[in-house]
């Protein structure tokens, strides 16, 4: 009579395999951050890197950021139009911008165009036995390709967002004037004085958990891609896919913790 063996469904196999990625992920991030204040420091590198994200993503945020200010202005003005409420558009448009549409439009933008090349180069390099060929020649190929790609895409997310937020409210200005014939003095004086030092810190704050996002998935996607050309297209799709998944579930926690510190 045989004995009874434990079923061990698809299940648990799934259950196992995201287990073992999430304790893989957790080991690549405590290595990260135990490389990145130990020198020597790959400076040429970052700078190259920072130039690479910034460069690779300004054209698309310029376009998205201009668009999106005339788009959310359009939609916006009918509504407050039936309240005779139209001189609200610029403080309307500025808080929205700054608190919500910047950062998540650019960081979906910058996961999407450096995020995903960031996988499929250090994907390339894994098949291809790179890395391994700068671990015999005593280069450090974590230090080298992750922490720098990682630092580059933190600091160069805000920028970007930054960027966009003023390119945003320029789209909103030129339909604003186009309608209320409102003056740009008046548009950004009005659209300023309604944002506060909460939502400018916590839009920061947000770039910048974004890009650490952003750097250290791609890189982590890229730097354990299997082998063969499966393997690199599969790092690059994983590195957007994830990268756009994690950014939503910050942006709700984060916008969670800081309505908190509201005063209503």
């Amino acid at each position: 009579m045989k004995s009874a063996q434990p079923k061990y469904t698809f299940y648990n196999k799934l259950y196992t395999l995201f287990i073992a990625d999430v304790y893989s992920a957790c080991r690549f991030i405590l290595r990260f951050f135990s490389e990145v204040f130990k020198p020597p420091y790959e400076f040429r590198e970052t700078v190259k890197q920072c130039y690479n994200v910034g460069y690779k993503s300004l054209m698309l945020v310029s376009l998205t950021g201009f668009i999106t200010g005339v788009v959310f202005t359009k939609q916006s003005r009918p509504s407050l139009a039936e309240f005779g409420a139209t001189s609200w558009l610029p403080g309307l448009i500025s808080i929205a911008i700054v608190r919500a549409l910047a950062p998540l439009i650019t960081s979906l933008i910058v996961a999407g165009k450096v995020g995903s090349n960031i996988g499929a180069e250090l994907g390339s390099m894994k098949v291809t036995e790179q890395i391994e060929a700068m671990e015999v020649s005593a280069t450090n190929p974590f230090k080298f390709l992750v922490v720098s790609r990682v630092v580059a895409t933190t600091i160069m997310n805000p920028l970007l967002v930054s960027y966009m937020a003023f390119v945003g409210l320029l789209g909103s200005y030129t339909n604003v004037y186009q309608h209320e014939k409102t003056s740009y003095i008046a548009f950004f004086q009005h659209g300023f004085s309604s944002i506060s030092f909460l939502d400018i810190f916590a839009s920061i704050f947000k770039s910048v958990v974004f890009g650490f996002t952003i750097g250290i998935t791609s890189c982590y996607e890229g730097y354990n891609a299997k082998t063969g050309t499966q393997g690199v297209g599969k790092a690059a799709n994983l590195a957007v896919v994830v990268s756009m998944f994690l950014i939503f579930i910050e942006e709700m926690i984060i916008v969670q913790i800081v309505n908190q510190f509201r005063p209503y």
